[in-house]
């Protein structure tokens, strides 16, 4: 909602014509491009000669130079409107911006300081140097959503307490635990360690490991350092918490919950393990694990090496990353050696994942599909949780917009296509806990080692987890030499020591090879042209009236190669064959299928129209059709799934819908269609050695039963050899 005193305030910037000082959109809405701006302005008025959006070392020395404090004796108009137009900003008074520090100014300053936990530090009405920092940030310094009055009193004691040291600035009182807060509260650390202003960092370097070995807590302990103590345990979400500076029994009964939590003895005491714990996402980087994972296959020789050293459970690869040399991947029998040597295994997916472009519902649904795959592949048997990684540091934003869609895709396609396989995920701590919380995973792999990642810094650690890596160590030597990743085991995971036959990989389709496109477009169009008598654009008949060109209807197919490559390795059958009826129909597909659509949302939405069903989406099948061969495909174990009844008009309605919506959900069931109807008409069952004959009388179901089908079957059989001519070389490479 616009405000109309912030959008006098983006006014105000915008009265500046000077370069460095960008204009504002005047819309009445915060943000930190109207901060920014602020602080330009700010520095312009300082005499800064370089205007930028860092409120940094030369600002802040700048404004303590000619302002140490601003109120009513300062007499700078211009200096007055941006302190006026920052606590608007904030969401409190700031006068009517006419540049004067008039009593509701003065009010509003004084409510901010104490707001922000420093009124006792910096007494009286103005704005000292590290205040006016603070007001030109989108901090918040009451609780907001998600926040608690906890935190918010822990956040006001530490600015109260430390803002008077040089690199100490005034952090949130928004009641949430942050990146900000979680530096604020080792710079406590350090300052109360000894270290001076040019020792201290506010990161969790060796000093700062070494005071803290020091600096115990336990029961009868009393002070300042239990206060941290117990503010990092309330920082870490523990229950029941107090915030306090004595260490009673209550508190150390917490501590023994964290510690069994987190896997440190339960001893009860804030000792060196628990500190680190409770601080960084590594914890006690030096611990030793029971798990680790390794892009290095495990040999005999390694394998003993790793039960030496304790290790008993392995993270492996199913697959290489795609256009990488380094071949991480599960070896063949590596797992029967693994097995042998006393180790488990669980299974890791990672081909990309290394920045948030990657990350799509496409994307996922692939990666689902793969995982499955090569989990099959392997052997690996139902129970089995597969960690998809996020191999990055993602920002909350990316979180929302880019992993949960993602991940959303893995989880319907895996419940669907491999529902004897767990979702796990692989990733940062809150990148696992949100991902988690919206339901779409089972258990965390939690990468603790990237410390300096947003994602672990302000975060405790996930409530799932499973596996938490800390540290990069070697084991062994000679052959058994491996360097490996350390990680800490919940207990939740214990990973898999026995495994089935596995299913063979060789001879199924890959993804189309693009350097061909123009070659196999050409033969698809030759086919249409010369057997089909199907002209590049339009044609006699319903094709005069077709909404698609044979190139638009070919481009459609190999945008969705990714998709239809997957299905045809998971479903082990053929390609090509998913890919004909596909081709046709979208060619075939006219204006009249747009108005027959029409009617059945007439019918749906209450209209006149009695049409119930049509045949919709790219492989223009009906929701009756789909119903029946998904259905089918459940009974036989081919996907799993809710039963539907064909029927019921809620039933159709709900998958007509899907059917002509979502491209994927369409194009995923084409070869369902397929072996139903192959399964129907005493056909062999599509499969990667079907004869001409069932295939050609399978693509014919797929039309329907009558002669034309015949004929229908016959022509896509032609033009299955066509796509066959390009797959099958493919496949041998």
């Amino acid at each position: 909602m616009a405000d109309e005193m912030v959008l006098k305030a983006q006014r105000f910037i915008n009265s500046y014509a000077v370069d460095g000082i960008p204009d504002v959109e005047e819309n009445g809405r915060t943000s930190w491009t109207v901060m920014y701006a602020l602080t330009r302005v700010l520095q312009h008025e300082l005499g800064l000669s370089t205007l930028t959006d860092s409120f940094g070392p030369a600002t802040l020395a700048a404004l303590r130079s000619r302002f140490p404090v601003i109120d009513v004796h300062t007499r700078h108009e211009a200096v007055y409107r941006v302190v006026q137009s920052a606590l608007y900003c904030k969401g409190y008074d700031g006068g009517e911006l006419e540049g004067t520090y008039n009593p509701r100014v003065a009010a509003s300053v004084t409510r901010v300081k104490q707001n922000m936990g420093v009124s006792a530090v910096y007494p009286g009405d103005g704005v000292t140097p590290k205040v006016f920092k603070a007001l030109l940030t989108m901090d918040a310094y009451t609780v907001v959503s998600g926040g608690t009055d906890q935190i918010r009193t822990i956040q006001q004691w530490l600015n109260g307490r430390y803002v008077g040291r040089q690199n100490f600035f005034i952090i949130p009182c928004d009641g949430n635990f942050s990146r900000d807060v979680q530096k604020a509260l080792i710079y406590a650390i350090q300052f109360e360690m000894g270290m001076g202003d040019e020792t201290a960092t506010g990161a969790f370097g060796p000093a700062t490991r070494d005071g803290l070995r020091n600096n115990s807590v336990g029961p009868g302990s009393a002070g300042t350092w239990v206060s941290l103590f117990t503010a990092a345990m309330i920082f870490n979400r523990r229950a029941g918490v107090p915030f306090t500076d004595r260490f009673d029994a209550r508190i150390g009964d917490s501590v023994r919950q964290f510690q069994n939590f987190v896997k440190l003895p339960a001893n009860g005491r804030g000792d060196f393990p628990t500190w680190a714990s409770l601080l960084v996402s590594t914890g006690d980087y030096e611990r030793k694990g029971t798990a680790c994972d390794c892009v290095t296959e495990v040999t005999a020789a390694r394998a003993q090496a790793l039960r030496n050293a304790g290790y008993r459970i392995v993270g492996r690869y199913l697959a290489n990353y795609a256009g990488s040399t380094l071949n991480k991947q599960i070896r063949p029998d590596e797992l029967q050696v693994t097995a042998a040597n006393g180790l488990r295994t669980f299974p890791i997916y990672q081909t990309n994942g290394g920045e948030a472009s990657y990350f799509s519902r496409s994307a996922g649904i692939a990666d689902a599909l793969h995982a499955v795959e090569r989990a099959r592949h392997y052997g690996y048997k139902a129970g089995t949780r597969i960690y998809f990684a996020v191999d990055f540091d993602a920002l909350d934003h990316q979180v929302t917009e880019r992993i949960l869609p993602h991940f959303r895709a893995i989880r319907d396609t895996m419940s669907e296509h491999g529902p004897e396989y767990e979702v796990g995920i692989y990733g940062p701590r809150n990148v696992c806990s949100r991902v988690r919380a919206a339901g779409f995973t089972s258990a965390s792999f939690v990468s603790g080692m990237s410390t300096g990642f947003s994602g672990n810094l302000g975060y405790p650690l996930p409530d799932d987890w499973a596996f938490d890596q800390i540290s990069t160590i070697k084991v062994g030597s000679g052959s058994g030499h491996i360097e490996i990743d350390n990680n800490i085991v919940s207990g939740r995971d214990n990973g898999q020591d026995s495994y089935g036959m596995g299913q063979f990989s060789d001879g199924l389709d890959v993804s189309f090879d693009k350097a061909q496109r123009n070659a196999m477009l050409a033969d698809v169009q030759s086919y249409f042209v010369n057997v089909m008598k199907v002209p590049e654009e339009g044609g006699s008949g319903g094709l005069a009236f077709s909404v698609r060109t044979t190139t638009e209807c070919f481009d459609i197919l190999m945008d969705y190669d990714w998709l239809l490559t997957r299905l045809a390795r998971n479903l082990r059958v053929r390609k090509a064959l998913i890919q004909c009826p596909l081709m046709w129909e979208l060619r075939a597909m006219n204006t009249a299928d747009g108005l027959a659509d029409e009617l059945v949302i007439d019918h749906y939405k209450g209209g006149a129209s009695t049409k119930n069903d049509s045949s919709t989406g790219p492989g223009q099948i009906f929701a009756k059709t789909a119903i029946r061969a998904r259905n089918h495909a459940i009974r036989e174990g081919v996907i799993a799934g809710t039963i539907m009844d064909a029927t019921k008009e809620s039933d159709l309605w709900a998958v007509w819908q899907r059917l002509r919506e979502d491209t994927v959900y369409n194009m995923t069931t084409v070869p369902l269609v397929l072996i139903e109807g192959a399964h129907e008409i005493g056909a062999a069952r599509p499969g990667l050695d079907t004869d001409e004959e069932d295939s050609r009388r399978t693509l014919a179901r797929y039309n329907g039963t009558d002669q034309s089908a015949q004929g229908y079957g016959t022509a896509l059989l032609g033009l299955y050899r066509v796509f066959e001519k390009y797959h099958a070389p493919l496949r041998d490479r």
